[in-house]
């Protein structure tokens, strides 16, 4: 009985994945390929300052005196 039920389903995500094969290709996705994977390369090594007013998650925080090292129990 489930094969009327998974039938379909698997006909229709074939479907939906053809689909978005055909989309990708008509919107031009698959064009410049090696450009993407040199990109990647060329990124800049220094960290991304957060923007003023962003708090740092607690782990990159300097250790003060009151405080724990980060994994560490109080």
């Amino acid at each position: 009985m489930s094969y009327f039920f998974l039938i379909p389903v698997s006909i229709g995500l074939g479907l939906a994945g053809l689909f978005a094969f055909f989309w990708a290709l008509r919107h031009d996705q698959y064009d410049d390929l090696k450009g993407a994977a040199a990109r990647i390369l060329m990124a800049p090594d220094a960290p991304v300052k957060a923007p003023p007013g962003v708090d740092r998650p607690r782990d990159q925080l300097p250790a003060r005196a009151d405080r724990p090292a980060p994994g560490q129990t109080p």
